[in-house]
């Protein structure tokens, strides 16, 4: 008798096989058959006019403050998602200092939309560093699969404090090697990777851009030499894309030598940019730099209001 049978349902198993119908056999918490005529289970689920399909990997989430208080992860979990990627575009809640969580809300508020008033109310912020966020992560049980990366945002002030978010100042190479510690502390201790926001869309609800916008090279490259040093993770980037910011961003491939992944949009002042942007995705993975397009699979709604906004020069 098999530990558990799905009888009924439409397989699609992500082989780009045909759909069929058929019967999948658990045991063990291992699929040990697909096929008719599957004997009796201890546990049975009649999947009837359902679609049974392999659990989905959602690689670009935000859950960075739901997740330490929701173990449903919700809506993703009711969507078939079973794994979920959050810290990304450069944002997130790890490291911070006392007293420095009102900065880290107010940039995913602006950022990601997400109320203020809930993740004040909603995270703790018991931690500090990076593993002891992951740690606060995983004190209480999910329904899924959660990960996460380092965001830049929240790295930077943490190094720099009320300087890293000032886009005129740049930080010292102590400050940077700072940073890469500990990034490259975070990477040994189970973060899934780094990102970074280099994108003007991104403003924190008070209307600064992110912190990480004008990150210069040396800045970027110290800490791909971080992740080479750690031997782990995937460099997440959204970016606008202007002259020269494809060769610095697959500078700090090569550098780390891990891989990296681009948001990759279609966006109507530039709408070839994004073709050219693939060319040189593909253009680079043809010469050994691990580079992949990250694409979403509908289109980005925006919000416009008539809030006064800051305006910084990145000469």
């Amino acid at each position: 008798m098999h530990d558990l049978v799905i009888r009924g349902g439409t397989v699609v198993d992500g082989t780009g096989a045909a759909r069929r119908l058929a019967d999948i056999a658990v045991d063990a918490a291992t699929i040990t058959k697909v096929g008719p005529g599957i004997g009796p289970g201890r546990r049975e689920i009649d999947a009837t006019g359902l679609l049974v399909t392999p659990g989905f990997v959602d690689v670009h989430t935000h859950y960075d403050g739901q997740a330490t208080w929701d173990p449903y992860v919700t809506p993703s979990s009711w969507h078939g998602v079973t794994t979920v990627i959050f810290g990304n575009c450069g944002v997130g809640f790890a490291p911070v200092r006392p007293g420095a969580a009102p900065y880290l809300i107010n940039l995913m508020e602006g950022v990601e939309d997400i109320p203020g008033t809930a993740l004040a109310e909603g995270v703790k912020f018991n931690w500090e560093s990076f593993p002891e966020y992951m740690n606060a992560l995983g004190a209480a049980p999910k329904v899924v699969d959660i990960g996460a990366q380092v965001p830049h945002g929240a790295l930077r002030f943490y190094v720099m404090g009320e300087r890293g978010a000032d886009h005129a100042t740049i930080p010292t190479d102590n400050e940077i090697a700072q940073m890469g510690d500990l990034l490259e502390d975070s990477l040994k201790a189970g973060a899934l990777g780094f990102t970074t926001s280099r994108t003007i869309k991104h403003r924190a609800k008070d209307g600064r851009f992110t912190p990480s916008l004008s990150a210069r090279e040396p800045e970027l490259l110290g800490l791909a030499a971080a992740m080479k040093r750690a031997g782990r993770g995937v460099i997440e980037v959204n970016s606008d894309f202007g002259p020269g910011e494809f060769e610095v961003l697959r500078s700090a491939a090569e550098v780390s030598g891990r891989p990296l992944s681009l948001l990759l949009l279609q966006v109507n002042n530039a709408p070839e940019l994004w073709r050219e942007t693939r060319a040189q995705i593909h253009a680079a993975r043809q010469e050994g730099v691990d580079i992949h397009g990250q694409v979403g699979c509908r289109p980005i709604g925006m919000m416009m209001g008539l809030e006064p906004v800051a305006t910084i020069s990145l000469s």
